[in-house]
């Protein structure tokens, strides 16, 4: 096997069309979710905590690990938003899927987004499972159709897709704390010659245990308390892709294997002690946008999910800054209200957000 196999997307017939169905099946998602109140995402609404960050790329790294923000060991500032997937915003004692989106700030070097080609961030989108739910682009918008749907809609689905049964499963669990999870990107990313897909794994010394009667919001008040008393540490690890048909990009539902290639640490996270519960905070958080596609071309998001969420994310962000009236802004530090970079009037992306979502 060549390395010219590595890192190579293949789009399947019909996948735009799938796209734009399912942006605006997300879109009107929202809508009827958040009658009466502030438009939210339309995955991990509820917000435990935005945290201040430092990512220090590691010294001394293999060569074919120096890639682009890699490239060289340096300390970014960075915000990190840590959630629950579910859109009810229920209680934490809920089986669910957790996230860990992490914006790095002072990255030079143009961006994918034109729109944000002259911003200084990258992002990194990671989840609390391994294996992403579905296949691909065409699954997941009949996933979404069916649990929006009737009864008998899901009964149509789930009788004939066991795998993603078996994913949701696995991913859907309870946790005591969102600072002591491993989280995964699931979905692979270009990396010099191959692709990777990334990974925090926490530096846990004292595990926290689930309450035995949790309150509604106690996976905030985990991180209130721990980051109180210390520092929270995540290594920051890549995997990758060595062999092309064992390790697909198409298929995030897959995960790759980690004896076939082992997971290697790149960087360090540091979530500094701070207090972070104030109402500003939590509006800052709620404002922030994060996505993939915030990136260095030299770590371009690969994969028919990945391609979805250029175009959704665009439009969902899009949507609900302008809904909110609020503008869509990326941080420049750990200043909150400070001036940013980076934006564009809300109404303008729109325009876009909405000739993309409703193409036919």
């Amino acid at each position: 096997m060549t390395n010219r196999t590595l890192a190579t997307e293949s789009i399947p017939p019909g996948e735009t069309d799938r796209i734009h169905d399912l942006a605006m099946r997300l879109q009107a998602k929202i809508i009827r979710e958040n009658q009466g109140g502030i438009m939210r995402r339309d995955a991990h609404p509820k917000m435990h905590g935005l945290v201040r960050a430092e990512f220090t790329v590691e010294p001394g790294l293999a060569p074919e690990l120096q890639i682009g923000l890699f490239s060289r060991p340096q300390t970014y500032q960075a915000w990190i938003r840590f959630s629950n997937q579910s859109p009810s915003r229920g209680p934490d004692s809920e089986r669910d899927i957790r996230g860990m989106a992490i914006k790095l700030m002072g990255v030079p070097g143009e961006k994918l987004l034109e729109r944000q080609k002259n911003a200084l961030t990258q992002d990194f989108i990671l989840i609390s499972t391994e294996a992403f739910v579905t296949r691909d682009v065409a699954q997941f918008d009949d996933l979404i159709k069916a649990m929006t749907g009737s009864l008998w809609a899901k009964i149509c689905f789930f009788g004939v897709h066991w795998r993603v049964i078996r994913n949701l499963f696995r991913s859907m669990r309870k946790f005591a704390n969102p600072l002591q999870i491993r989280y995964f990107s699931t979905t692979p990313y270009l990396f010099g010659a191959t692709a990777a897909k990334y990974s925090a794994i926490p530096r846990i010394d004292r595990p926290d245990a689930v309450p035995a009667n949790p309150a509604s919001d106690y996976l905030r008040s985990a991180m209130v308390t721990q980051l109180g008393r210390e520092e929270a540490l995540f290594d920051f690890v890549v995997q990758l892709q060595t062999d092309a048909q064992a390790m697909p990009i198409e298929d995030p539902g897959r995960a790759w294997s980690e004896a076939a290639s082992p997971w290697r640490k790149v960087a360090t996270i540091r979530i500094l002690r701070q207090e972070f519960d104030s109402d500003e905070q939590r509006a800052f958080g709620e404002n922030l946008s994060f996505s993939p596609w915030h990136s260095l071309p030299a770590h371009r998001p690969l994969g028919g999910i990945n391609r979805a969420r250029r175009v959704v994310y665009d439009l969902i962000s899009a949507f609900r800054h302008e809904y909110n009236h609020v503008p869509l802004q990326e941080p420049t530090g750990w200043e909150i209200g400070q001036p940013q970079v980076g934006s564009t009037e809300p109404s303008a992306i729109m325009r876009n957000a909405v000739m993309l979502g409703t193409k036919k």
